[in-house]
């Protein structure tokens, strides 16, 4: 059948492989190189566009429902969309939800986000599974004008994340005060007036909704950049300190980031890490930190507490994981992904700090991992009791 302008590709995702997938293209125009990686989640495309974790990768949706709720300024993780790119099985629909005020294309154009639609992701997927997360460029070009060769050795160029520090690129520019709480019915977002704890959450690509949780702990919360020293921390005199979530290679944002925890953990603080931060923490505890086959990216990842053997419904966005192998005595493994059995929390033995893989915040359970929250705010009070 010839190909009339209804028909015509506009958008083509290239493999460094060589293979191509065409589609609909949607969102802002023009061409962008990262690595590919698939999320599960059946809901939560904007939080998952503009989670600062996912900088440097395009998501392909494994839902094929994408578009339908459109967008709205209180759902998104940061001020802008952090992912690369997006694909998905089918072309957006008209959204229809009482929040939103803008549709997933023209929000995504506003924001200078590439899209393609139509494309086979079960497919997509599966290569994914079964060859690791590849590098890739996307082009979206209304005209249909592509030029595969350029596109397959961009994809080629593109460097890849490990031994990539992202964090400085997805961290605040300056440090500022949180006190904003988790949404609730029908008040919307409210503000934590009586904080019982101060705590400096260290920005390596903070998702907002975890200092909402913070805030909704107890919490008094000052937020700080990435490349922020021991001292600097301290010098705000907290009760305890976070570690957030956050993109790239956590040994490449280890190398500034690793001498601070190490002063803080010297300092002995209270100390809880989220995604990034576990990693980190891990990695200034002595252990090591590996590049995953293709990550794990969705809301449906069931992990298990070692200790209470209470098994959690996730929210997981890594590619990257502590080796638990490599755990230091003295540090405990706390959790595992039932997927594959890799390791999805640790704490030291004898002292109040312990981090996690997945995102406690990200509410898919709905609600099965925020004790770790409450956990962080009681083991300040223990301290400040003691």
């Amino acid at each position: 059948m010839a190909q009339t302008p209804d028909t015509r590709p506009t958008a083509c995702l290239a493999l460094a492989d060589g293979t191509i997938f065409y589609g609909k293209g949607f969102g802002a125009t023009g061409i962008t190189q990262a690595e590919l990686c698939f999320n599960t989640a059946m809901t939560g495309y904007q939080e998952i566009m503009t989670d600062p974790s996912y900088a440097g990768q395009i998501v392909t949706f494994t839902f094929p429902h994408v578009g339908n709720v459109g967008v709205n300024p209180e759902d998104e993780e940061s001020a802008e969309p952090v992912a690369d790119g997006m694909v998905v099985k089918w072309d957006p629909t008209e959204p229809s939800n009482w929040r939103s005020v803008q549709t997933l294309a023209e929000w995504l154009e506003s924001r200078g986000r590439i899209a393609i639609g139509g494309v086979d992701t079960r497919r997509l997927t599966r290569a994914i599974r079964q060859q690791g997360a590849p590098h890739v460029a996307l082009q979206h070009d209304p005209e249909g004008n592509f030029d595969i060769e350029a596109l397959v050795a961009k994809a080629r160029a593109f460097a890849g994340l490990e031994g990539m520090d992202l964090a400085k690129d997805v961290t605040c520019a300056q440090s500022y005060r949180w006190d904003e709480m988790r949404w609730a019915w029908p008040e919307g977002y409210s503000r934590q007036e009586a904080p019982k704890h101060k705590v400096v959450a260290v920005d390596f690509g903070a998702k907002r909704n975890i200092l909402r949780c913070l805030a909704s702990a107890g919490c008094d919360v000052t937020v700080l950049p990435a490349t922020a020293t021991a001292e600097e921390v301290l010098a705000h005199d907290p009760d305890g300190v976070f570690l957030s979530n956050g993109p790239g290679d956590p040994a490449a944002t280890g190398a500034y980031a690793v001498p601070m925890i190490k002063g803080v953990l010297d300092a002995g603080l209270p100390v809880f890490g989220i995604c990034l931060g576990h990693q980190m923490l891990a990695l200034a505890l002595g252990a090591k930190t590996i590049k995953m086959n293709h990550g794990h990216h969705g809301a449906n990842h069931p992990v298990k507490e070692h200790e209470t053997g209470k098994v959690e419904i996730t929210s997981m966005n890594h590619g990257f994981a502590v080796d638990s192998q490599t755990l230091p005595e003295g540090v405990v493994e706390t959790h595992v992904s039932l997927f594959d059995g890799s390791n999805c929390g640790i704490r030291m033995a004898d002292r109040p700090v312990f981090s996690v893989q997945h995102h406690p915040e990200a509410s898919p359970g709905p609600q099965d991992s925020f004790y770790l929250f409450e956990r962080f705010a009681e083991s300040m009070a223990q301290r400040e009791k003691a």
